[in-house]
């Protein structure tokens, strides 16, 4: 199954008017750390791209619409990400507005985004294997559902996180982004299998619900997960602990300081 843009388009974009002027765009840089915004009319409607590069040697009160770049490229919601990176790389753009068919403003997508995509796909394939496993090992037949879970109710897996990659899953919900998590359903218990840093992360952001792959499994068989929770005292997303000082394993294997 292909991956669309619109699986990892950032939909909450942060644009500018084409009556704002260079001082306003300084200060969206300043606000959000982004180097370059869409620029869109009253009905949303991209009209044109500026970047910082744009705002170089301009005079605080310059408009915005005599210095913006009103050729640019763009990118559909329903467009394979494989082909939106294919755009990027070949135009050497970092990003991408996602328009609709009257080019009204539906997202933006990012190198970062299609990157994000390979490293942290949680996949239907991988859930597959997953839900065989557990009918090879039990001997039972199980069902996979998508839909939403609430994080209040799921029983962790995992007693410890990443304070590094929990600061990472923060920024993205923000950005309206978050991969499914995996969880397994037995009975009306709920066992987080895969995304505890998404779910400490929506906790903290005060997100009541997450999209979520969910497997069924029958109530009379008992789980390796269900024995090793009872062994870590697992109840809730609050057991969890945040590791603060040690960085994740694969950040500071890549860390250096060339001070």
């Amino acid at each position: 199954m292909s991956i669309k843009v619109k699986d990892y388009m950032t939909r909450n974009v942060c644009t500018l008017k084409p009556d704002d002027t260079v001082r306003d765009a300084v200060e969206l840089v300043r606000k959000t750390g982004h180097d370059s915004f869409p620029v869109v009319d009253d009905s949303m409607r991209v009209v044109g791209y500026i970047s910082a590069v744009d705002l170089l040697d301009k005079l605080p009160e310059t408009k915005i619409r005599d210095i913006m770049s009103r050729e640019l490229y763009v990118a559909r919601d329903f467009m394979d990400l494989r082909d939106a990176a294919r755009v990027m790389f070949r135009t050497g753009h970092s990003k991408l507005p996602v328009v609709d068919e009257d080019n009204r403003l539906v997202g933006i997508i990012s190198n970062a985004d299609v990157i994000r995509s390979q490293i942290e796909k949680v996949d239907p394939d991988k859930v597959e294997k997953l839900k065989k496993t557990i009918e090879k090992v039990h001997g039972v037949r199980t069902e996979v559902k998508r839909g939403k879970v609430e994080t209040a109710r799921l029983i962790p897996t995992q007693s410890r996180i990443y304070a590094d990659e929990l600061k990472g899953r923060i920024h993205e919900l923000k950005r309206g982004l978050a991969e499914p998590i995996v969880v397994i359903k037995k009975d009306s218990r709920y066992y987080l299998v895969d995304g505890h840093h998404r779910v400490v992360a929506a906790a903290k952001l005060g997100i009541k619900e997450l999209d979520a792959y969910i497997i069924e499994v029958p109530e009379d068989i008992e789980l390796g997960i269900e024995k090793l929770v009872r062994k870590k005292g697992l109840k809730s997303v609050r057991d969890i602990e945040i590791i603060e000082d040690v960085p994740h394993p694969l950040v500071e294997i890549t860390f250096r300081n060339m001070g």
